[in-house]
This record gives C-alpha cells, sequence and structure tokens, in this order.
C-alpha cells in the first residue's frame, strides 16, 4: 500500500515523500521589490529541514502590478534570481525539491493603480475598477509568464506551477463571472491560460513536469461546476500541463475558506474528478492537516500527493511528526540533531 512517505517520480521530478507545502502568500517582502527576504528563507528552509518532500514558493508576481500587495514577491527581474537561488540550494541541502509559483493577481491587486483584468469588472465592494487588457497587453502579459518561467530555472527550482485559480488572472480569463470580452478571448474564454501554458512550456526543459493550480469549481451564483473545470483543465493538458493542484472557490466571496460545509479533506472529491477524468495525476488539498486524513487520500489512491496547508503553517515539522504518529518514521529523514526529539528513534 502506498503510504505518505512513499517516494513519487513525475517527468524528472523526484519526490522522496508524498507531503507538498502548497503556496500561502506570506506578505513579507519589506522593500516592496518582490526579493524574498530572510523571512521567506527561514519560511521555507525549515519546512525542508522538517521533512517535507515538495515545497511550492507562494504565488509570485509577473509582474510588478501582477501581485496581491507590494509585500508579495515577484519575478520580473533578473535582478530578483539570486535570492531565489540562495532559497533552491538551501531547500535541496535539506532534501527536499521546490517549485515556484507563477501568477498575476489581476482585478485582485489591490496596490495597482489601476488592476487589469479581461474585463472592466471589479472584484467586488472595496476593489478598484480594472482596467480591461488590449490584446497588445495580453501579449505582454503571455511573455512576461515565459519570461518569470525562464527565471525560476536558472535559479534552480525544479519546476513551476501557474496559478490559475482563486479568482487570480487566468482565472478570471475562464470564468464568466469576470470575462465578458466580444474578441478570440471572450470567445474562446480557455484561450490565454492556454497561451500562457504553451509560453511557460517553451523554456522549461523537456523534463520538468509543469504544474497548474486550478479552481475546479465556483461558489456563487452564476459561476461554473466541475464539468466545465475538467473542460479547461483537457485544454490545459493537452497544452502541456503535467499536474493539476486542485482546489476550488476564489471568485465570489468565497475564497480559501472553502464552500458551504467545508471540511476535512471537502475538496478531495474534486481532484480525483480531475484526476479520473482525464487520467492525470493530482495534488489534493484542502482542511488536510490530520495526519490520518492525509494517509488516507494517498493509500486509497484519490491523488498522487497531498498538500498541507495550514498544517504546515502551524508545524514546521508536521511530516516529522506524521511519520511518527503514523509509524513511517524510517522512511522520513529525521536531521540527526533532532533525533532525540522524536521518540520512536530514542
Amino acid at each position: 500500500m502506498t503510504d505518505l512517505f512513499a517516494p513519487y517520480e513525475l517527468k524528472a521530478l523526484t519526490l522522496k515523500n508524498r507531503v507538498v507545502m502548497p503556496p500561502m502568500c506570506q506578505y513579507a517582502v519589506e522593500k516592496q521589490d518582490g526579493i524574498p527576504t530572510d523571512w521567506h528563507f527561514v519560511h521555507y528552509v525549515s519546512r525542508a529541514v522538517g521533512g517535507t518532500g515538495f515545497i511550492i514558493v507562494e504565488m509570485s508576481g509577473v509582474h510588478p502590478d501582477g501581485r496581491i500587495t507590494n509585500q508579495d514577491t515577484g519575478i520580473w527581474d533578473d535582478a530578483q534570481i539570486p535570492a531565489y537561488k540562495q532559497l533552491t540550494s538551501a531547500v535541496h541541502a535539506h532534501g527536499a525539491k521546490i517549485a515556484i509559483q507563477l501568477g498575476h493577481a489581476g482585478r485582485k491587486a489591490v496596490d495597482a493603480s489601476p488592476p487589469v483584468a479581461p474585463s472592466a469588472i471589479p472584484f467586488g465592494a472595496g476593489y478598484a475598477m480594472p482596467k480591461a487588457l488590449s490584446r497588445e497587453e495580453i501579449a505582454e502579459l503571455i511573455t512576461a509568464y515565459r519570461e518569470a518561467a525562464r527565471r525560476a530555472v536558472e535559479a534552480g527550482f525544479d519546476t513551476v506551477e501557474l496559478h490559475g485559480a482563486h479568482g487570480y488572472l487566468i482565472h478570471q480569463f475562464h470564468s464568466p463571472l469576470s470575462n465578458v470580452r466580444s474578441d478570440e478571448y471572450g470567445q474562446d474564454p480557455i484561450l490565454f491560460g492556454e497561451q500562457v501554458v504553451e509560453a511557460v512550456r517553451e523554456v522549461l526543459p523537456a523534463e520538468m513536469p509543469l504544474i497548474m493550480r486550478v479552481s475546479a469549481k465556483e461558489y456563487v451564483e452564476g459561476g461554473y461546476d466541475e464539468g466545465y473545470a475538467l473542460e479547461f483543465c483537457r485544454r490545459y493538458k493537452e497544452a502541456g500541463v503535467d499536474m493539476f493542484h486542485v482546489s476550488s472557490g476564489g471568485e465570489g466571496p468565497i475564497g480559501s475558506n472553502g464552500g458551504p460545509g467545508a471540511g476535512p479533506a471537502y475538496q478531495v472529491k474534486l481532484a480525483e474528478y480531475i484526476r479520473s477524468g482525464l487520467q492525470v495525476p493530482v495534488i489534493a488539498v484542502g482542511r488536510l492537516e490530520s495526519y490520518e486524513e492525509a494517509q488516507a487520500v494517498i493509500s486509497e489512491a484519490k491523488a498522487e500527493l497531498v498538500a498541507v496547508g495550514r498544517g504546515m503553517l502551524s508545524d514546521p515539522y508536521w511530516v516529522l511528526h506524521a511519520a511518527e504518529a503514523l509509524g513511517g518514521v524510517d522512511s522520513a529523514a529525521v536531521p540527526k540533531p533532532y533525533e532525540r526529539g522524536i521518540w520512536k528513534l530514542k
């Protein structure tokens, strides 16, 4: 039986276990330059020390105005590469693999003046009216995604994840709630995301897998359901996505806190639906901080990988503690200085 501590391979990406630290914004950039700081270094490297197999750095803007706030990380300039190199090297030294999530907040960029979007529709009360992107500006943003992916490879990341979920720019294009364009990007709302995938794929090594985070369902009137999500995921897979990180929500008031009645493992069925519908590997995410819940997702073959967000914010050593609790401690890379703290090694 496959468990949380079994290795996993996807193309050239080889992971020592099935546990993922998902991207979670830290809002900790100090000089508004997008460059990760000591906070980010400690934050991510401590999770590598704690046994995490795969770490995904928070959504990092492909454009300065693509960040949610000016305190977010970015990867729009070559001057940002050295700090990321330092981070990836340290994470690798502790046996983990690391990716970076590339994104653009679109109409949810609160510090952009003005924000941009597929159509001039604000996200909600308190958000600025966005500027509808021209075709030329869309082409420039597609190039920005490609260049950000190039920088990620140069910085030593093992792969990249495109953020196509939670109401950010790619999601805004394929959602009927935020895209009412009359041109080709409105007639084919999946086209923008598809072109981003193709552009990023151009600069990634052939054996480097491309991951995409998607919202498989919108919890608001007029939003799409998992059937439509399967359609756009099929297009993205054909364009070059190798694995989907399946979340939900984001357009409308419900975001990362989940939909009505959200509880432990509430999004796993959505991950299973995409996995079985496309025969594609998936990362399951959503209230999986329970060791037993996370283990069940893997042992019952519902997903290839499990992302633990809030659990890792609470406990940088979540994986070591899960191994201790579930009896997989021999499979976890316990740092020698910490062996005395793992009771099954005493």
